[in-house]
């Protein structure tokens, strides 16, 4: 192979390298437009989705008023006549958020719900409500006591929530709320354990 053979096959493998480079190129910036607007649509669905859940979320609170939590309550001894919903309180960077809160003049109910309730759940929101009157002191002298509601319950943690003294709700078919604690429970005023934490 003579030299100027060996020159012109460099300048074709050189062409056929920067043909190769330019289309390799094209491929790179087509499959990142494309990778670019999936996540762009991929994002658009989680937000909407993430509106939704939050609608949803909403009616299922608004709902546990109309599921008659506070005539419950009520028929349990604890004269609650208020429902406010999504309480959030905010203390030396510290921050907690509650689902509901039934209450009248001097008891009230701290109320989480979860759409699938585990152990760990119940153990969340017992410190939470050993917690609670750091965030709202204004509710010092209150008896407190906690409610967790599950629209699925695992773990058996409708009865370590029983033991440890909560009020257990299960949203059943169409909305309905049923209580799950027989008539034998004795709720735990948590007052005694939040007032340690202020």
């Amino acid at each position: 192979m003579t030299m100027e053979e060996i020159e012109t096959s460099v300048k074709e493998i050189w062409t056929l390298f920067k043909e190769t480079d330019a289309r390799l190129d094209k491929r790179i910036k087509e499959t990142d437009a494309r990778l670019d607007k999936r996540f762009r649509e991929t994002d658009k669905k989680i937000k909407e989705l993430s509106k939704l859940f939050t609608t949803q979320w909403g009616k299922l609170i608004e709902s546990l008023a109309e599921s008659g939590i506070l005539e419950i309550m009520q028929a349990r001894g604890i004269k609650v006549s208020k429902l406010a919903r999504r309480l959030e309180g905010q203390e030396n960077g510290r921050h907690i958020e509650v689902d509901f809160l039934l209450n009248n003049e001097h008891e009230l109910v701290v109320g989480e719900v979860k759409t699938t309730m585990g152990i760990d759940d119940v153990k969340h929101f017992l410190k939470k409500l050993k917690d609670f009157l750091s965030f709202f002191p204004y509710f010092k002298g209150f008896k407190i006591y906690g409610a967790m509601v599950g629209i699925r319950i695992e773990e058996e943690a409708d009865r370590y929530a029983y033991r440890q003294g909560l009020f257990v709700f299960k949203v059943g078919g169409e909305g309905m709320l049923k209580i799950l604690n027989d008539l034998k429970f004795k709720p735990k005023d948590f007052s005694s354990v939040a007032k340690k934490n202020l």
